[in-house]
């Protein structure tokens, strides 16, 4: 299972960046997949985060170190991304398959909590209705899919943005494409983008608009909470306003002055809104 390899290549001066993270690396296997994940440490509540469909788990290392003072956050390298083999199929039920052996592989059973970003909050949404947890944290979630129009980034910007990794990129770049992110953000992506499978990129983006993000929502148990930004243009005031009525349980909360990429738009906001939602999930 190891997918086009010849798309994917981990650059020297981004494995060097491991170094400088705080946390221990850990690998668990689905079969002959084998999944890494960056390990936080500590023995407080455990928090799985699951990164969106360009971003290898270190390069969401800049929330994980400011939660560990809540919970144990462990980040995983989603299949075809970062450290992780890439398999051969990247459907939202193998992702969440994948989850589930990564909560069964490291025994964090059912204290854990679910935080997930764009791609990640659809995986962890649906894993939710299929394990008992503590809690999920869904942050701007695609509600693209059918019936509901395209999602709003294309498939060529994605490709695009890959190419250049592939070609070697660097943060001003970058910066082109993200002006609002902090440098050294914009210098990790620089890095680490190339490490992700372009099948892998085609099929979720394929999944955002075929698999629809509704047909779990209503099925997550409570508590569940769902953090937007504000000018998101995935998750618009038209499409909390239908999170909010298909999930009369779950709690919904914009984060002001942010796009898509709610954390890298404002690390300070986003992550004290976070901080405010985990709070009561990771009370012992």
């Amino acid at each position: 299972m190891t997918g086009t390899l010849t798309t994917r290549a981990v650059r020297q001066d981004a494995l060097a960046d491991l170094a400088d993270v705080p946390a221990t690396s850990r690998w668990v296997r689905r079969g002959d997949l084998r999944l890494h994940l960056l390990d936080y440490g500590g023995d407080r509540t455990p928090a799985l985060v699951l990164p969106g469909i360009t971003s290898p788990a270190i390069t969401m290392d800049f929330v994980a170190r400011e939660l560990t003072d809540l919970c144990r956050p462990i980040v995983l390298d989603v299949r075809g991304r970062g450290l992780s083999d890439s398999g051969d199929s990247w459907t939202l039920d193998d992702y969440a398959g994948d989850v589930l052996a990564v909560l069964d592989g490291l025994g964090l059973g059912e204290n854990s909590v679910l935080i997930g970003h764009s791609m990640g909050a659809r995986i962890a949404a649906l894993a939710a209705t299929r394990r008992a947890l503590r809690g999920t944290v869904l942050v701007d979630p695609p509600l693209s899919g059918p019936g509901r129009g395209t999602y709003p980034t294309t498939l060529e910007a994605f490709l695009g943005q890959l190419h250049e990794a592939q070609r070697g990129t660097d943060a001003d770049e970058v910066a082109r494409a993200w002006p609002r992110w902090p440098r050294t953000e914009q210098a990790l992506r620089a890095r680490w983008l190339s490490s992700c499978d372009e099948a892998a990129i085609r099929a979720t983006h394929a999944g955002f608009e075929s698999e629809d993000f509704f047909d779990a929502w209503g099925s997550v148990p409570a508590p569940t909470t769902v953090i937007h930004g504000v000018d998101s243009p995935v998750v618009t005031a038209e499409g909390a306003a239908e999170i909010a009525a298909a999930h009369p349980d779950a709690d919904l909360v914009g984060v002001p002055a942010t796009g898509h990429m709610v954390f890298w738009d404002d690390p300070v906001g986003a992550l004290a809104v976070l901080r405010e939602v985990l709070l009561p999930l990771t009370r012992s």
